[in-house]
């Protein structure tokens, strides 16, 4: 299956990532890819940039060397409100917004405590995506996330990082068990690199076996689609970033 898109990529501004947004860019392009998603760390993380980082992403272009870039975060859900660590003004102001559980931001609970707020941030609808939900730090009823993001018209990430064995450790049977809930409540993933440097940017093999693994079909994995990632944005309320118009050349590339 063909991927057209990697909607979560981090930049230097993350803290502990350790590429520009023109580097990851160039990546993409040379991987073929049409889009990539900046999501770097919203402000609770350590390390993470302040809140005027992202109201200043709209002086990026929609395009750099090429691709379509959507201007967004991996904000963090900070409490049992779900609440998340970026104010709405800003969230409302960004392409896309990836929100989820991190140690350094929310201490884990029971399966019951985080499957209730989870839930409680999908429902906020100021969140697009939920990002590496089958951390098993954070463990969850899948049953209830798959119907929760189904009903609120989340996507829930396969996060490839999480496969390699390197983070989240132990996420490769919970990831399947959440794509196969998926599947059976009629839901839609995204695939994430979440690549923190260039050279990872693109990396969705693992990802996307596991969706075809559990059954998912290629409308219910997002990346498979321009026209899909569009038609989900503008669903969510938010504007697609326009590709550049023929020979107009938006954006930049390296020298060379």
């Amino acid at each position: 299956m063909k991927y057209v898109a990697d909607l979560h990529v981090h930049t230097t501004a993350s803290g502990h990532a350790y590429s520009t947004v023109l580097e990851n860019a160039q990546a993409a392009k040379d991987k073929e890819l049409q889009l990539i998603a900046i999501t770097d760390h919203g402000p609770a993380m350590p390390g993470g940039p302040h809140p005027y980082h992202f109201s200043n992403l709209r002086s990026l272009p929609p395009v750099i060397a090429g691709v379509r870039v959507l201007r967004g975060v991996e904000a963090n859900i900070i409490d049992a409100d779900g609440n998340l660590d970026l104010r709405e003004r800003y969230l409302k102001g960004l392409d896309i917004v990836l929100a989820g559980f991190h140690r350094d931001c929310l201490a884990p609970g029971s399966v019951e405590e985080n499957t209730r707020i989870m839930l409680k941030a999908m429902a906020s609808g100021l969140v697009d995506i939920i990002v590496h939900p089958g951390n098993p730090a954070f463990p969850l009823d899948f049953t209830q996330v798959a119907r929760g993001a189904a009903r609120h018209k989340v996507l829930l990430e396969i996060n490839n990082s999480s496969l390699g064995g390197v983070v989240r450790r132990g996420s490769r049977d919970n990831c399947l068990a959440l794509a196969r809930a998926v599947a059976i409540a009629g839901g839609a993933v995204s695939l994430g690199s979440d690549a923190h440097f260039c050279g990872k940017v693109g990396e969705l093999e693992g990802a996307g076996a596991l969706a075809e693994k559990a059954g998912l079909t290629p409308a219910q994995i997002i990346n498979t689609s321009l026209a899909a990632i569009d038609g989900f944005l503008v669903g969510r309320g938010r504007r697609p970033v326009a590709a550049a118009p023929p020979g107009k050349g938006t954006g930049c590339a390296p020298p060379g």
